[in-house]
């Protein structure tokens, strides 16, 4: 790419591919980090913004941007049985969430409960720890080369232990 000054624009051009960050407006740029990142700064910064016990019963799921048929609105996730907790502390966090940003980024919450199962849960984690094992193991027994066997098989650890 080259750079070029143009007598007739007061700003210099670039020649050549630009990307798409580039060639949109500021304004338009603006909205797009903004949405994005009061969602991600408040998944960072959750244990801070709930506290420690509400940490561990709820999370946030999303995020709705402010528009003119309604409110900027948070949906957070919570643990079946602990919605009257959440409840009273609702005012609490979101002055906590607007302080953060140090303005009104948040104008209303609202909660989703669920239920945790631990029966899935376990299953699930034995389910994942012989995945590689059920699903590729006949595949690699029909391999002829015993080194490209070996091999396949140390990979399938690598990736049980990651």
């Amino acid at each position: 790419m080259q750079y070029k000054n143009n007598t007739k624009q007061r700003f210099k051009t670039i020649q050549g591919l630009r990307s798409l960050k580039d060639t949109l407006p500021k304004n338009i740029k603006k909205v797009i980090n903004n949405r994005g990142k009061v969602y991600s700064e408040i998944l960072n910064n959750w244990k801070i913004i709930a506290g420690e016990s509400l940490f561990k019963v709820c999370y946030p799921k999303s995020f709705k941007n402010s528009n003119k048929f309604g409110a900027s609105t948070l949906l957070v996730m919570v643990k079946r049985g602990h919605e009257v907790d959440l409840e009273y502390s609702k005012k609490e966090i979101m002055d906590r969430i607007n302080h953060f940003f140090g303005k009104t980024v948040i104008e209303k919450i609202k909660f989703t409960s669920f239920e945790e199962d631990q029966n899935i849960s376990t299953d699930v984690k034995s389910f994942e720890k012989n995945v590689t094992k059920n699903k590729y193991l006949s595949k690699v027994d029909h391999v002829k080369n015993e080194k490209i066997k070996k091999s396949l098989l140390e990979l399938t650890k690598v990736f049980k232990e990651k």
